[in-house]
């Protein structure tokens, strides 16, 4: 029998394999296949065998997977993890992100291809400068003062070094003592080159041999020991990778000239020099292991640089606060501060969370959150970001997001996880080196096999030399870093500049949008409504009695307009009434009892909704300014039409050059809007867009997009409100505005920062810029490796004469990876 059930947590193949093997292994299943892209596992039983011992071999395995039935919801209990102490969040993944997005919890090398796990740059959960005693370093303290012990000021404690750092550290140290320990033994080599060597007149060849071998050790089994280990680890899990190649090729060397050095008899006369020692290869396999750590180091200095967009982030967390406590300024720790505490920021200061001006005015500089140089106005009731910078003005602010809630913390968790995401691309180099190690030593054989039929004399050395440098030259470790680390630069630069990537597939996809769907109010308008105009149709009631019963009903509503009519009226003093079974109805309204009456307020729809007739003369009077561009609701009492509101929302001074833009592009902009056809066609006209639909409703949108893309279009959908979640959420790229609901957000795949449709034009720019740096790496890794092989391999020996030694194959091995990173590293400079 047969049954397919739904796999939950699956990221990658990794995890698709070891889900398989785990579901193979439970007793009584025949066989058990898992699919990756359908999140399915279907198991082929002898008899029966219940889901719940499914699900307890995937619990005993770790917990990370669950099992169950199609259609069912299913929950796993987070673990919580204690995290090491140190900076960041004790957070580590793998630069090459073998198993998709998983990470780790403690320093160390990659399980998959061995490479050093790299820390997630994050806030530290504590912020705060600490002091301690220089005489007594378990006294710490959260400000300056003095010992409690000595009496001696205490001085700020240096924060510790990322894992990031201790690794450079550790691999720079291993790196000079094997330059010390292989320069010699490359000396003594190479002095073989000079006539009449001068070394042999202090001691005989063998001798020097045995000199060799001492000075290899410290390089083998020290300094770049971990090589082995990785290389053993991937032999054993069938995970091969550069390490593989490596630790075959050096050790293959050095083994090689051990086993010689020991027993030299066993060789023949080919494999000896005239004073008949063994040729031994002590130099090529330190030379290379050597290179290899200089690779290693390279790359670890330039992973720094990969997440430095993140890193400058961080920088903007301020560390301390002024607090109002009691009428007075006290000065407090970051981690200090509770929600709705009144802060003071002075000018030039960095605001220490996200909040509301709660007095005073000032101009605030939002460059480093959204990429705008130009400092914009605040006043009270506005808006502030944590990490932003305070302009001359000093201002009173109320906290109402702090620790990881605040905006700079979502952006740079938003960009940590998108780093470590793969991009559909990288499945082509997944692809390619899953085959590329096996065949790599297949070839290295053939090309021993070749050289030992084909050879000139000795043909056995020249068959061991080139097949190590066929091992050497190939390590993928540049096909496997192509692809993440543009991603990783390319994500870091668009949070600059305001434009945040969920995911790498958002980044890929985004490069091949054609048709962009876009709401109206808070995306192309500034979601900043304003009544104009409250009346009565008719004596049943009066202008100020509309206005109180818009004003009582709105007052339970979050919706831009509903705040904005609330703000009107309490600027006209508007006596609000209770209301009860408040309840609003997506894309049409809002109703409530109040008085003992039925009150609705919204479109036309809401009123067929609640069977109140809107008459001729009615659509009439409200025409006059939805041919504005203006909105109109209308207000029912008891299912009667009594009254309605105009409301006035500015096109944003972006949207028409944004919208051009595209379309210069040749993106295909479409508005769908849920408010009526005249006012949706005023502001068509006022931005020369040809395509938009009125009266949309949220499962309108959706069908629209739905239909779209069955015609073949890659759509884009951009909005801000609850009601644009659907279609953001069906869309192949969702992009909301940063100034919208939080479930938009939510939905989407990008946010823009500042909310301003030019984040669009910049989310395309850069989407191009990361798939054509992507493209280059891969190119240049496959290039390199294409090459690279044939020659190590001996191609060129019989027409030019030429050889690839094992040593210059490690150092372009290890430059090529390097390359890789260099050139994912030019995305910092480009403009978006």
């Amino acid at each position: 029998m047969k049954h397919t059930y739904h796999i939950h947590g699956m990221t990658c193949n990794g995890c698709r394999g070891h889900v398989e093997e785990t579901l193979s292994k439970v007793k009584g299943v025949s066989k058990a296949t898992v699919n990756l892209e359908k999140a399915e596992a279907t198991i082929e039983m002898e008899s029966h065998i219940s889901l719940e011992t499914f699900q307890e071999a995937l619990k005993n395995d770790g917990g990370r997977y669950s099992i169950h039935k199609p259609g069912e919801h299913h929950h796993i209990k987070e673990v919580k993890k204690e995290l090491p102490k140190g900076k960041g969040t004790g957070t580590f993944y793998c630069p090459m992100h073998c198993e998709g997005d998983k990470t780790y919890d403690k320093v160390g090398d990659c399980p998959v291809c061995g490479m050093d796990l790299v820390e997630e740059q994050n806030i530290s959960i504590n912020t705060a400068e600490q002091w301690t005693c220089p005489m007594h370093p378990e006294v710490v303290r959260d400000e300056a003062g003095d010992c409690p012990i000595c009496g001696m000021d205490l001085v700020p404690m240096k924060p510790d070094l990322s894992s990031e750092e201790k690794t450079y550290q550790k691999i720079i140290k291993k790196f000079w003592i094997a330059v010390a320990f292989t320069l010699p033994i490359f000396l003594i080599a190479m002095s073989e080159m000079i006539p009449n060597n001068p070394l042999y007149t202090i001691l005989e060849q063998k001798q020097w041999n045995w000199i060799q071998f001492a000075l290899s050790i410290p390089v083998v089994f020290y300094a770049t020991w971990m090589f082995f280990e990785r290389a053993y680890r991937s032999i054993k899990t069938w995970n091969l990778n550069m390490f593989t190649l490596i630790g075959i090729g050096a050790g293959v060397s050095w083994l090689f000239s051990v086993f010689g050095l020991f027993f030299p008899d066993v060789f023949p006369a080919q494999f000896k020099t005239e004073s008949g020692a063994v040729h031994v290869y002590f130099e090529a396999a330190t030379v290379i292991l050597t290179l290899v750590l200089l690779g290693q180091l390279l790359e670890a200095r330039a992973h720094g640089k990969t997440n430095s967009a993140v890193k400058e982030l961080l920088k903007l967390a301020p560390n301390k606060a002024i607090k109002i406590v009691d009428g007075e300024d006290v000065e407090v720790s970051i981690d200090k501060i509770a929600l709705h505490d009144i802060l003071k920021v002075k000018p030039g200061d960095k605001i220490p969370v996200d909040g509301i001006i709660t007095e005073g005015n000032t101009t605030i500089d939002e460059s480093m959150i959204s990429g705008e140089p130009l400092p914009v106005d605040r006043s009270k009731g506005d808006k502030v970001s944590g990490g932003t910078i305070n302009g001359n003005q000093v201002f009173l602010m109320k906290a109402e997001k702090i620790g990881s809630d605040t905006l700079l913390s979502q952006i740079i968790k938003m960009v940590n996880d998108a780093s470590r995401s793969r991009a559909p691309i990288q499945n082509l180099a997944d692809k390619v080196s899953g085959y590329f190690v096996p065949v790599v030593v297949l070839i290295s054989l053939i090309t021993f096999a070749v050289w030992a039929i084909y050879g000139p004399e000795p043909v056995y050395v020249y068959a061991f030399v080139n097949a190590i440098a066929v091992l050497i030259i190939a390590c993928p470790c540049a096909l496997g870093l192509a692809t993440p680390m543009s991603i990783m630069v390319g994500v870091g630069k668009g949070a600059q500049n305001g434009v945040l990537v969920k995911n790498a597939e958002a980044l890929e996809r985004m490069a091949k949008v054609d048709t962009l769907i876009i709401d109206k109010t808070g995306t192309i308008t500034e979601g900043k409504p304003t009544v104009e105009k409250a009346a009565a149709f008719n004596a049943i009631l009066s202008d100020a009695e509309v206005l109180q019963y818009i004003v009582s009903l709105n007052s339970n509503s979050e919706h831009p307009l509903a705040e904005a009519t609330v703000k009107y009226g309490k600027e006209q003093n508007t006596e609000v009434f209770k209301s009860e079974g408040f309840s609003a109805v997506t894309g049409k309204g809002v109703e409530a009892t109040i008085n003992g009456k039925k009150v609705a307020l919204g479109n036309p729809k809401m009123m067929e909704y609640v069977n109140a007739e809107i008459t001729p003369k009615m659509e009439d009077e409200a025409k006059t300014y939805q041919k504005q561009g203006k909105t109109v609701s209308f207000l029912s009492v008891d299912k009667k039409v009594v009254g309605y509101v105009v409301i006035g929302d500015k096109i944003k001074a972006t949207s028409a050059k944004a919208i051009k833009a595209l379309q210069d592009r040749g993106v295909s902009v479409i508005m769908l809007t849920g408010d009526n056809y005249d006012t949706a066609q005023a502001v068509a006209n006022e931005l020369n867009l040809a395509d938009f639909k009125a009266s949309m409703l949220p499962e309108n949108k959706l069908q629209e997009v739905t239909k779209l893309q069955e015609q073949g279009k890659v759509v884009a959908m951009a909005g801000d409100g609850i009601n644009d979640a659907p279609a953001l959420a069906k869309s192949d790229v969702g992009i909301a505005m940063g100034t919208g609901t939080d479930v938009a957000i939510e939905s989407a795949m990008i946010t823009l920062v500042k909310g301003d449709l030019h984040g669009i034009v910049k989310a395309q720019h850069l989407s191009e810029a990361v798939m054509k740096n992507i493209k280059q790496n891969l190119f240049f890794a496959l290039f390199y490796n294409t090459l690279g092989i044939p020659v190590a391999a001996g191609v060129l020996f019989p027409f030019f004469g030429i050889l690839l030694s094992p040593m210059i194959a490690a150092l372009a091995m290890s430059f090529s990876s390097v390359t890789v990173i260099a050139n994912a590293l030019r995305l910092r400079n480009i403009k978006i």
